[in-house]
C-alpha cells in the first residue's frame, strides 16, 4: 500500500504527535508498505529551526525508510494565537500543494493537532480521488478554548462546523481515546466509522534501568527522591499546581521535582520558582529522543499533569505509556476520565484531582515513604506496558487504512479492536 500522511510535527521533534506518526510508520515500512510523510522543517516548540535543517519551500529526505517531504511554513514558537494561526495556515496550504506533487497514494491520512493539517489531508484526498482518514489526536478547537486561548464566539463556531464537516467526509476516523469517540457520536458522527486506537510506546526503546550516573550528577539528583514530569509545559498542563505542591514540600530536603521539556508556560514557571526560592524544583530543557530513557531513569515516580478542565478528562497523555515501559509508578493529576481509568485499572499508580496542591503534596509524601507500595505500583506499571505497545497500535491503524482502501471504512469502528 502507498500511504501519504500529513503531520506538522515529525522527528527530530519529540512531541507526542511526531513520535506517534514516526514510530508507527517504521512498522508499516518494515511490513512492506510505502510511506510518504508531508511535514515542515522541525522547529517545535521553540519556533527555531533545528540544526541541519532550513525552512525551504520543498525538501526531501529519507528517515528509516520513510520518505519525508518538508515544506516551508511561517515558523512561530508554541505560544500566542495570531502567529501560531499563521503557522497552521501556512502548513495547510503548502502541505496540500506538496501532497499533490507526490505519486498517487492509495490512502491519505492526517493527524491533529493541529487541526488544519487534517484540512490539507482531506483536500489532497478529494483532489486525488483517494480516501481520507482523520486521526483525531485532540478535540481541537475545544481544547484551545478550554485553556482560554480563544474565546467562544462566531469564529469558534465556524471552526467547529468545519471540524464536524471533516469527520463526516472522512472515510474513517481514528480516535486516540474512547472519550473522543463518544464526543463525536454525541455530535452526530456515525459511530461505526470511528475506530479507537490508543497511544502507545516503543518497547524496544524503553525499559527499566538504573539511574543514569552522568545525568544524575549533572543535575544534582544523586541521593534524591525524584518526581519527574517529562513533556510540554503548556497552557493545558497547569504546572503552577506543581510549584504550589513543591512549596509545601520544602522541608523534604531530599526531594526534587524534575520538570523536563519546553512550552508556552516554561519561562513563567522558571521565573515563579526562582521568585519563590523553590530549590526543590529542577528544570531541564527538552532532550533528544535517543536519551529520553536515560532521562526517565532519573525518576522514582512519573508525574502526569493536566489542567482541571472537563475537556481533558478525555485525554490520555502518551507519557503514561513511556513511564509504564520504564517500570515507573505513575502519579496522575488530571480530571477523572480516560487517563485515570488506564492508570487505576492497571493498578499502575495513584490519581490526584487537579488544582489541589495539598493533595498532590500528600501523594508525593505517601509514595516517598512507602517503598514496598511504590515497588508494587512499579511492577504493575511495567506489566501493563505490553498491552500498549507501538507495534500493536501500528497494526490496528493499518487495519483501518486497509479497510478504507477496500471501501469498508464505515465498519472500522466495529471491526478494529480498541
Amino acid at each position: 500500500m502507498n500511504i501519504l500522511f500529513l503531520t506538522e510535527n515529525f522527528p527530530p521533534e519529540t512531541n507526542a504527535a511526531a513520535t506517534r506518526v514516526y514510530e508507527r510508520a517504521c512498522y508499516w515500512v518494515a511490513w512492506g508498505h510505502r510511506v510518504t510523510v508531508v511535514t515542515c522543517a522541525p522547529n517545535f516548540p521553540h519556533g527555531a529551526v533545528f540544526p541541519g535543517y532550513r525552512n525551504r519551500w520543498y525538501q526531501t529526505e529519507e528517515m528509516s525508510g520513510i520518505r519525508v517531504v518538508r515544506v516551508k511554513t511561517f515558523i512561530a514558537a508554541n505560544r500566542g494565537v495570531v502567529r501560531r494561526s499563521l503557522d497552521f495556515l501556512s502548513f495547510m496550504v503548502n502541505g496540500f500543494l506538496a501532497g499533490l506533487l507526490q505519486p498517487r497514494p492509495d490512502v491519505v491520512a492526517a493527524t491533529s493537532p493541529q487541526f488544519l493539517a487534517a484540512v490539507a489531508g482531506w483536500a489532497v484526498g478529494a483532489w486525488r480521488r483517494v480516501p481520507f482518514v482523520f486521526e483525531l489526536g485532540d478535540l481541537w478547537p475545544a481544547s484551545i478554548a478550554a485553556v482560554g486561548a480563544v474565546r467562544h464566539g462566531l469564529l469558534l463556531r465556524l471552526v467547529e462546523r468545519l471540524e464536524l464537516g471533516l469527520y463526516r467526509r472522512a472515510a474513517a476516523v481514528v480516535a486516540l481515546t474512547n472519550a473522543f469517540k463518544r464526543n463525536l457520536t454525541e455530535r452526530g458522527i456515525e459511530p461505526d466509522k470511528i475506530a479507537v486506537v490508543m497511544n502507545g510506546v516503543d518497547l524496544g526503546r524503553y525499559g527499566p534501568r538504573p539511574r543514569d550516573p552522568a545525568l544524575a550528577d549533572q543535575w544534582r539528583l544523586d541521593g534524591r527522591f525524584v518526581v519527574g514530569y517529562v513533556g510540554t509545559h503548556g497552557m493545558a498542563h497547569g504546572l503552577t499546581n506543581v510549584l504550589d505542591a513543591a512549596e509545601r514540600l520544602t522541608p523534604e530536603s531530599d526531594l526534587r521535582f524534575l520538570l523536563v521539556g519546553a512550552g508556552a508556560d516554561r519561562d513563567a514557571l522558571v521565573a515563579a520558582a526562582l521568585q519563590r526560592g523553590l530549590e526543590n524544583v529542577v528544570f531541564m530543557p527538552p532532550q533528544p529522543k535517543e536519551i529520553m530513557p536515560a532521562v526517565w531513569s532519573l525518576c522514582d515516580v512519573a508525574l502526569v499533569h493536566l489542567r482541571g478542565s472537563p475537556v481533558f478528562a478525555g485525554v490520555i497523555p502518551s507519557k503514561i505509556f513511556e513511564a509504564m515501559a520504564m517500570g515507573l509508578p505513575l502519579l496522575l493529576v488530571a480530571p477523572r476520565g480516560e487517563a485515570s481509568r488506564v492508570v487505576l485499572d492497571h493498578g499502575a499508580g495513584q490519581w490526584v484531582p487537579p488544582d489541589d496542591p495539598e493533595a498532590l503534596a500528600q501523594a508525593v509524601r505517601d509514595l516517598k515513604g512507602d517503598d514496598d507500595g511504590r515497588q508494587a505500583l512499579a511492577r504493575r506499571s511495567l506489566d501493563a506496558a505490553p498491552a500498549h505497545s507501538r507495534e500493536t497500535q501500528a497494526r490496528r491503524m493499518m487495519d483501518v487504512l486497509e479497510m478504507v482502501v477496500a471501501g469498508v471504512g464505515a465498519r472500522a469502528g466495529r471491526e478494529v479492536p480498541s
